[in-house]
């Protein structure tokens, strides 16, 4: 709502598919700090616009007339906090709160997250002269959804809110252009719209174009960002790589949609659609515009129709924005990637191992049921858009079987150590060299670009060992769950990423400790974990009491790899075997649980052959 944009072409809407009536609560409550809020962005040009983040890295005084009314802003917006946190913790809107706005009738006794009818409920009206801020000026159509639930009715996750979503803000303000925003991420930049525009009204291949992807920032990356969220390589190298076959990835946040693409319309350069505003929409009321908006989130309402399939974003997978991006880009749109040196968007990043591995195991999923599927960019995708893209593409929707090559080397090579079998040619023969190449050209490379991102040398360490653990871990269980769907024996699940941070996790996070938890991705880690150290204590044995006839150099490489896998996974061993581990110990059991896994393993594998 704080954009340097004209109000009067500015309409914000909040999607709110849990049906919370603490959430419209709150949503009033900031349409009313708005009318000062935005004043006092324009007055002063402040940034960042998204109070919790001014006020969070502005607290010093300037002027008395600046600081006079930065002290009253940040009075209102205390206040508005403590009313919203009382109401939540009193667990009730009073009565005196719920009579202001005629909103809160649409809350009953048989109103529950997952069964209610849909709510539509334009909080400021941004055509009228009555919605101004305390300077008088119009404020931006801020307007309240929550479609339709039904058990009895499929509801398509993420992507079935958005397409409820494109349908309600095309009755109500119909804009051209869509931003589509996640609760997690605030905008960073004010004049990202004029921005963006750029792109969309260049006169020469403005009108091709469908999206304009940013990439994901966040504010609480650590100094060496232990759990590798801040994906600084990607988005500074792979995606710009992308974007310049214009097939930028549309991400599912922080991108900027033409609405015709989005709504399925094929790209024809004879048919040059300019961004106009339907002006027909101003002339009716806010009950009429109210009443028609709920129509289109009803639940019953794409029944027989082409959403999820051909309009909107695409249903049935669990990264249903990049099968979308795909379908508009195989329609013949193109798409932009935009990385300002000024970052447009920020949010949160996952501060504990677990909800990062969750989050990538939900990507990683998403992304090869794609592969698998009608939509692989291989097929669906051919003579539509590049074979560069359609490459591009699959660096992604192929992750999850890096887990079985991951697997392999940090499995295969420890069993032969602990046998005495050599795998690799000894360092003194040629046939080691292209060994030795492709482990030192992958290493190289992955430097160079870390360095050319900023990274330090531990930030690039904690980095490989993110991706073994990812493979070991979120990969592997993604290419067990796709496998056993495509087989028919499980359904598509959408597993959500927590979007409110722990003060105790937030703690340990910006120590730069590793948070293991407790969770089957961890009894997998502290197993292959335990098979390393094991190998690489029996490797060593071996050399000390190596026959003169043998040669010290027969297990070199392997000792190598086993001693870069348990330099790795140091972390892991402070937490499985020092009981003060700062970021909680992983349970005894647990260890127990995994040494006694590899033994018997071992003895498994020693009667087989």
């Amino acid at each position: 709502m704080s954009y340097s944009y004209p109000p009067d072409k500015l309409n914000v809407y909040l999607s709110d598919d849990g049906g919370s009536e603490f959430t419209f609560y709150a949503l009033i409550e900031a349409a009313r700090f708005s009318k000062s809020w935005i004043p006092f962005c324009r007055k002063f040009n402040v940034e960042p616009r998204s109070p919790e983040a001014f006020f969070a890295v502005n607290l010093g005084l300037g002027d008395d007339q600046y600081a006079q009314q930065l002290l009253h802003i940040k009075e209102l917006f205390d206040d508005m906090k403590s009313r919203i946190e009382a109401v939540i913790e009193n667990g009730k809107v009073p009565d005196e709160v719920s009579a202001f706005h005629k909103g809160f009738s649409e809350w009953n006794s048989e109103f529950s997250k997952q069964n209610h009818p849909s709510v539509v409920q334009i909080v400021i009206d941004g055509r009228g002269i009555d919605d101004v801020d305390t300077d008088g000026c119009r404020l931006p159509t801020l307007v309240y959804m929550a479609r339709e639930k039904n058990p009895e009715w499929p509801h398509h996750f993420k992507a079935g809110a958005v397409n409820a979503l494109i349908r309600v803000s095309s009755e109500i303000s119909n804009s051209p252009i869509i931003l589509n925003l996640d609760c997690d991420m605030y905008p960073n930049n004010p004049d990202t719209v004029q921005e963006i525009l750029c792109f969309f009204m260049d006169e020469e291949r403005g009108y091709e174009t469908a999206y304009v992807q940013f990439p994901q920032h966040y504010d609480n990356i650590t100094k060496n960002d232990h759990y590798a969220n801040s994906n600084d390589v990607i988005n500074e190298i792979e995606l710009a790589g992308l974007g310049g076959y214009g097939a930028a990835l549309f991400c599912g946040t922080g991108c900027f949609h033409r609405r015709e693409s989005l709504c399925g319309r094929i790209f024809s350069k004879d048919d040059k659609i300019e961004l106009k505003t339907d002006n027909t929409i101003r002339e009716k009321s806010v009950n009429e515009l109210e009443k028609a908006a709920k129509v289109l989130a009803d639940c019953c309402y794409e029944k027989g129709t082409s959403w999820g399939k051909e309009v909107g974003l695409v249903y049935g997978c669990a990264v249903e924005d990049i099968v979308t991006g795909l379908t508009i880009q195989c329609r013949g749109w193109k798409s932009v990637y935009y990385n300002p040196k000024k970052k447009a968007f920020i949010g949160v990043a996952p501060t504990t191992l677990s909800q990062s591995l969750i989050q990538h195991r939900r990507w990683s999923e998403g992304m090869f049921q794609i592969f698998c599927s009608r939509y692989c960019p291989f097929i669906y995708g051919r003579g539509k858009i590049k074979l560069g893209a359609q490459m591009g593409y699959c660096i992604y929707l192929l992750w999850p079987l890096c887990s079985l090559a991951t697997l392999c080397y940090v499995t295969i090579p420890s069993f032969c150590l602990l046998r005495g079998t050599s795998m690799f040619p000894q360092p003194s023969s040629l046939w080691f060299l292209p060994y030795a190449y492709a482990f030192l050209a992958n290493c190289g490379y992955s430097l160079v670009e870390a360095f050319s991102c900023g990274y330090t040398l531990q930030r690039w360490w904690n980095l490989q060992r993110m991706w073994l653990i990812r493979r070991e871990t979120s990969y592997l269980y993604a290419l067990l769950d796709t496998t056993m769907k495509q087989l028919g024996f499980s359904e598509t699940s959408f597993a959500i990423t927590a979007k409110v941070v722990d003060s105790n996790d937030r703690k340990t996070y910006e120590k730069e400790i590793i948070d293991f938890g407790q969770s089957t991705f961890t009894s997998i880690i502290v197993t292959l974990a335990m098979l390393n150290l094991l190998a690489l204590a029996t490797g060593a044995i071996r050399l000390v009491t190596l026959d003169k006839s043998e040669s010290p150099m027969k297990l070199t490489a392997q000792m190598i790899l086993c001693g870069l896998l348990v330099m790795l996974n140091v972390p892991v061993y402070q937490a499985a075997f020092n009981r003060h581990y700062k970021g909680g110990p992983i349970p005894t059991s647990n260890v127990i649980r995994a040494i006694a896994f590899v033994f018997v393993f071992l003895v498994a594998i020693e009667l087989l052959i």
